[in-house]
């Protein structure tokens, strides 16, 4: 029988892709370090550890991170300028070979696009054209690369032509640029079909979302119009066909949003990180588009930088009447995103999707966190919040993790800790009873392991575990974590006043 550390090292390999080539062998800084001369000055050991780390708030060290890794495990030569927004390669290969599953899996019918061979298009390429590249020298995949700036075109197909072995199977297409403003317009829903179920797919990783749906009236008042470029419409040529589409958005409303993270460089301008709405206006125009666009792709996909974004676009989704919703996390060190999928290609089968009443994994955002906090300061606090009733935590400083053990006096003593100066939504009660909160208990201890994971700059995603997969403790299990949340997000969160909330309604 495997032991539990084997278990454990298991399950955290599986946040990454099996298939991507990181998930087995991490990128070994000392070896890469001896084998080119220009990635050795960035390469210095912990005094900690003893291990060869980088500096990640060195742009320079990150860049040229990328640059080996692409020509090491890739055989990609690849450079871009100054303050570009510079990828992380593990992270862009999940993206890919997660596309790869969608293509290759049986819920919609496998129609090419262009015979035998996939071809994708890729929505705001970037300097880096990481995704094209990536596709075609791992999957031999054809690519349509978009963008708009002169600086981002003419590297793009730079970085194409330094690679003549796959050049031909990647074109960088200009976005004209004709000033015009697009406003949102009324869209006709089509009755497409059970949407937002799920298949399981092995090794997919595919979270099942399906929230309520929002009324029109409020979705209306919760999505922001775009206004800026075309995105699909106008770019996609008539006629055309294909696969699939990805796109790492504009995450952030504004540079100073974006700016908030001191603890990473990965540079990128304006025109790579903002868009007036941020991601949910930005994929909010490509869902618009599809709908005009339909069957002209079999897959429309976005990365996601906010979990709580999600709820809103899979209602979008629903609004529009797609035929299938898809989603997924990618997880890199401390950073977690999501993926999105949807497609307007008729099912092979009527999904049907499973309801999970009791779940092992609960987690939750820490949006708008102040300035003076970090994901230590975090994981500071969930050690207290357990150790405060007599809980055992062991603290993991280094991966954000803590694994705690908490007996039932121990759970409810925190049920019943800390209310008075927390302005919580969430009743804490398991079973029936007249009196007091109360844990129905089938064991003598709840196992679990808490994680803080670094989002976009002012978020933290955390994550609850239930180490006992086959626990009967789950219900406790849920109702700690919801005051663990309700504790954390009065601590270190903050509250907009109504005149501040009114002022930001009347910017928008």
């Amino acid at each position: 029988m495997p032991s539990k550390n084997k278990r454990r090292r298991v399950e955290e390999r599986s946040t990454i892709h099996p298939r991507n080539k990181y998930s087995e062998n991490p990128p070994d800084f000392g070896a890469l370090a001896t084998l080119y001369p220009s990635f050795k000055p960035y390469v210095f050991y912990s005094s900690r550890d003893g291990r060869p780390r980088i500096d990640w708030t060195d742009y320079n060290a990150t860049r040229e991170l990328t640059r080996v890794l692409l020509l090491h495990d890739h055989g990609l030569n690849w450079w871009i300028p100054d303050g570009q927004l510079c990828p992380t390669v593990p992270n862009r290969s999940n993206y890919i070979h997660w596309i790869e599953d969608l293509l290759s899996s049986d819920i919609i019918p496998d129609c090419r696009a262009d015979g035998d061979v996939v071809k994708g298009f890729d929505i705001g390429t970037g300097t880096n054209c990481i995704y094209p590249l990536l596709g075609a020298s791992l999957l031999g995949w054809r690519f349509v690369g978009s963008d708009i700036t002169d600086v981002a075109l003419e590297w793009a197909e730079r970085n194409v032509r330094s690679n003549p072995h796959i050049s031909e199977l990647i074109e960088i297409r200009k976005v004209q640029n004709d000033n015009k403003t697009f406003e949102e317009k009324d869209i006709q829903t089509e009755d497409g079909g059970e949407c937002g179920g799920t298949v399981d797919l092995a090794n997919m990783g595919v979270a099942d979302i399906r929230p309520s749906p929002l009324s029109s009236l409020e979705l209306h008042s919760r999505l922001q119009n775009y206004h800026g470029t075309p995105i699909l419409l106008g770019v996609v040529k008539d006629g055309e066909k294909f696969d699939f589409c990805m796109c790492n958005p504009p995450f952030f409303e504004t540079m100073e949003d974006a700016g908030l993270n001191p603890k990473t460089a990965c540079g990128g301008t304006s025109e790579e990180m903002v868009c007036p709405g941020g991601e949910q206006a930005f994929i909010t125009r490509i869902i618009e588009d599809s709908v005009q666009l339909k069957q002209s792709f079999r897959w429309y996909t976005s990365m996601i930088g906010r979990k709580s974004n999600l709820k809103i676009l899979i209602s979008k989704l629903r609004e529009v009447g797609v035929t299938v919703v898809k989603t997924t996390e990618f997880v890199q060190g401390q950073t977690c995103r999501w993926g999105l999928a949807w497609s307007f290609v008729p099912p092979y089968k009527k999904i049907v999707s499973s309801h999970v009443t009791e779940k092992n994994n609960l987690s939750f955002m820490l949006e708008g966190l102040q300035r003076q906090y970090s994901a230590f300061h975090v994981l500071q606090s969930v050690e207290s919040f357990f150790c405060s009733s007599g809980a055992s935590c062991k603290i993991d400083s280094s991966s954000f993790k803590i694994d705690i053990i908490a007996s039932k006096d121990q759970c409810e003593a925190i049920l019943k800790s800390q209310t008075e100066n927390v302005s919580s939504i969430t009743t804490y009660k398991l079973g029936i009873s007249d009196g007091p909160d109360q844990l129905d208990f089938q064991s003598t201890e709840v196992h679990l392991s808490i994680s803080v994971f670094q989002q976009i700059p002012g978020t933290l995603l955390v994550r609850g575990v239930l180490l006992q997969r086959e626990s009967p403790n789950k219900g406790a299990f849920v109702l700690v974590f919801r005051k663990l949340e309700d504790v954390l997000k009065s601590k270190f969160c903050k509250t907009k006043t109504i005149a501040e909330l009114s002022t930001s309604g009347q910017k928008r």
